[in-house]
């Protein structure tokens, strides 16, 4: 099991932990993160732009797509959609994506907020020891339901 950083916009966080959002979806024009590299079971810290690490889920199902067409694309607008909670503009930014990662959570609670150091543009971060902005330290509030 792997843990990831998952960088939102603080109402993707709240409508997560009001169970109205089950589906993180990343689309993507090149391979990055998440791509390849989330799989069920891992752990993801989610946190909001510019506030503390403040909730965790786990990756319940992934499904991943590559070579993206606009109709494949507006495919998965319509069979996930509601899941996903993107406007339309969201979609509009999307249009030429080639890639696409959907992760479907579970597990999803609320946090004692983590402050982290970090500075750099990644939206998606696998954690590994030692880049691991902190977090893969052992947290008391963290172990009891994990």
């Amino acid at each position: 099991m792997k843990s990831h950083l998952v960088i939102l916009n603080k109402i993707y966080i709240d409508a997560i932990l009001d169970g109205c959002k089950t589906i993180e979806s990343r689309l993507l024009k090149s391979k990055c993160p998440p791509f390849n590299c989330v799989s069920p079971g891992d752990k993801l810290f989610l946190k909001a732009s510019g506030l503390p690490v403040g909730a965790v889920a786990y990756a319940a199902q992934v499904k991943q797509y590559d070579n993206l067409t606009p109709s494949q694309i507006d495919m998965i607008r319509k069979i996930y959609g509601r899941q996903i909670l993107g406007d339309n503009s969201y979609w509009r930014l999307k249009k030429d994506s080639k890639f696409a990662v959907l992760v479907w959570l579970k597990n999803v609670r609320p946090i004692e907020p983590i402050p982290i150091n970090k500075k750099d543009w990644r939206a998606w971060v696998v954690l590994r020891p030692g880049s691991d902005f902190g977090l893969l330290a052992p947290r008391p509030f963290l172990l009891a339901a994990d």
